[in-house]
This record gives structure tokens, sequence and C-alpha cells, in this order.
């Protein structure tokens, strides 16, 4: 079986290196932090939701989401989503996606918090 290896420097943790589910998870929320078009050579990659955090949460706003984050997670070849839910909050949109890592069929959460205040605070509206 592949080990893959990695650094991190998320939560100014004392081990910097990262391995196997942990580092697919790093960056997958990576790839979560990016807008689309924001990638130099790559305007395909990111995500949308922080574009669609001033949209009314309709059923059509909350299926793009979800379309995207299945895109998102597809794009790399190690993961498979399990379960989306999609859950906004006063400030902004909750993500929370059960993703099984394909190697060891392990299933793991991963929640996301798309927070207008931090889109204002980075001068991005």
């Amino acid at each position: 079986m592949t080990t893959y290896f990695g650094f991190s420097t998320y939560r100014r943790l004392r081990k910097y290196r990262v391995t196997d589910f942990d580092l697919v998870k790093q960056d997958l929320f990576n790839h979560f932090n990016i807008r689309k078009g924001e990638k130099l050579m790559n305007p395909n990659f990111g995500t949308i939701i922080w574009d669609m955090l001033y949209e009314p949460f309709t059923e059509s706003v909350k299926d793009a989401i979800a379309k995207d984050i299945k895109a998102i997670v597809s794009y790399d070849p190690r993961l498979e989503v399990e379960t989306i839910t999609l859950t906004e909050f006063t400030n902004g949109i909750m993500v929370e996606i059960d993703i099984k890592y394909v190697l060891t069929n392990q299933v793991s959460a991963l929640s996301i918090k798309f927070d207008r205040e931090a889109v204002s605070r980075a001068g991005v509206e």
C-alpha cells in the first residue's frame, strides 16, 4: 500500500509531517479555501461556495454547492463522498461531508464553515 507524506503548519502543530488520510484531508481543506478562479494557470480549481455566501439559500443554490463539493472531492482519486449536509447559519454556510479514504475504506467527517465575516475582513466582497 502507498504511503503519502506531506507537511502542514495548520494550527501550528509541533510536528509538521502528516501522512496518508490526514494529508488527504489537509489537501481537501486547502482546496476548499481557494475561490474558484483564484489559482494561477488553473481557473477551474477551487470552490464556488465563497461566491454563494450572499445568495439566498435556495434549493438551486444548495444543489449547486453540493455538485461543487462532489466535483472537488472527486478531483482527488483517493477520496469518495459518502454524505453531504449543508446548513445555513447567521454569517454563512456550514458544510459537513463524510468522506471515505479509498485506500483503507476509512470514513471521516469534515466540517467547514464558510463565513461572510471572514470574506469581509479579507476585502473580497
